[in-house]
């Protein structure tokens, strides 16, 4: 059942950011959180069920997160720098698309609406907005002492590309952030690798020289705090090549994000304002196949290669069964967004229908 959903898609980031969360989100009912019987990257957590890094906008997001029994929540992707969010709207429903969405489809235009029904399916285009570090390292450590025994808080960091940048103050923008999640007190931190990072339409997890300097630099500098990187859906040998180079240097791999298509208005017109957001980030049911395949992979390649990495796995988790289908699969820790959004209580559906996790 669709509640009124915790970010607000009629209101702009900023008005959720100052206003949010909405709906049974913050009701202030907080749901018991059992003790700690599972394990993930050495950290004991009670149940293996997140939300990933993008509708928890700061630490009141967080917080009822944690209330609501998601046992591990991710902060936001912040950054180095203040950073502006994309133009309103930023989040729209796709229209009579109940299927799965394929590689080869999401090159076609998709319809939007800002109505919403089920099964559930969305476009979100933020641009990976953010406050200065004071403001989210502030956040942070509120979030963190807010946990329960057994529940996790992570945060997400996206390095910023700026004009005139070298290759080695890009890499040092990485690092610098980690190490300022790190001091406030991030146990687990995500690399956002998977939204575009140096340009409209370049994913910096498809470079993988660059993912392998940046993380080796990362893990460097932030030494027994466990990095996860945050990748996009990849084809058999990419991904191969990928966790060959770096799942020996991180800790744990988070997929995926979205998959990328061209968004238009029931006209035909494009449906997000600016050049760059001709395509935007599909999210919910219509990506399951491709999260749920991503999750078979990686845990085929950990088997193959002797690795030790965790894998979380997020995209389409909007009923309980969806959970079920993504452990089987072989995620460590499953994550859902978009049914999270419309449904606050779907962790305690989950731990109820599978209380062995």
């Amino acid at each position: 059942m669709l509640r009124t959903p915790f970010f607000d898609p009629n209101k702009t980031y900023y008005e959720n950011w100052e206003q949010g969360p909405f709906g049974d989100f913050a009701n202030g009912e907080v749901l018991p959180e059992g003790a700690p019987r599972f394990e993930f990257l050495g950290h004991k957590i009670a149940y293996p069920i997140g939300i990933p890094a993008g509708p928890l906008l700061n630490g009141r997001f967080v917080d009822a997160a944690l209330d609501k029994g998601w046992t591990v929540p991710v902060h936001k992707t912040v950054r180095l720098k203040t950073h502006p969010c994309n133009e309103w709207p930023n989040v729209l429903a796709l229209k009579d698309f109940p299927g799965q969405l394929s590689i080869e489809r999401a090159q076609e235009p998709l319809v939007v609406t800002n109505t919403y029904g089920e099964p559930l399916s969305i476009t979100n285009s933020f641009g990976n907005p953010s406050y200065e570090p004071e403001v989210w390292q502030k956040d942070l450590g509120k979030s963190l002492a807010h946990a329960k025994e057994g529940q996790l808080v992570m945060c997400s960091y996206e390095g910023t590309k700026r004009e005139g940048m070298s290759s080695e103050e890009y890499v040092n923008e990485w690092v610098e952030g980690m190490k300022l999640l790190k001091d406030a007190g991030v146990e687990v931190v995500e690399a956002n690798f998977s939204c575009p990072n140096e340009g409209a339409a370049s994913l910096l997890c498809f470079d993988v020289p660059k993912v392998k300097v940046i993380t080796s630099a990362i893990k460097k500098a932030i030494g027994d705090t466990k990095l996860i990187i945050k990748i996009a859906y990849f084809d058999e040998a990419s991904l191969r090549d990928l966790v060959k180079e770096v799942g020996g240097i991180v800790d744990g791999f988070s997929a995926i994000n979205t998959i990328a298509a061209p968004v238009v208005n029931e006209d035909g017109t494009q449906a997000l304002p600016g050049a760059h957001r001709v395509k935007s980030g599909i999210c919910g049911h219509a990506i399951k196949w491709a999260g749920l395949d991503m999750v078979r992979r990686l845990k085929s390649l950990r088997d193959e290669f002797g690795m030790s990495y965790g894998i979380i796995g997020s995209g389409g988790v909007t009923v309980p069964a969806d959970f079920k289908e993504y452990r089987d699969a072989g995620a460590d820790i499953v994550m859902s967004a978009t049914g999270a959004m419309w449904n606050p209580y779907l962790a305690k559906e989950i731990k109820d229908a599978y209380p062995d996790g």
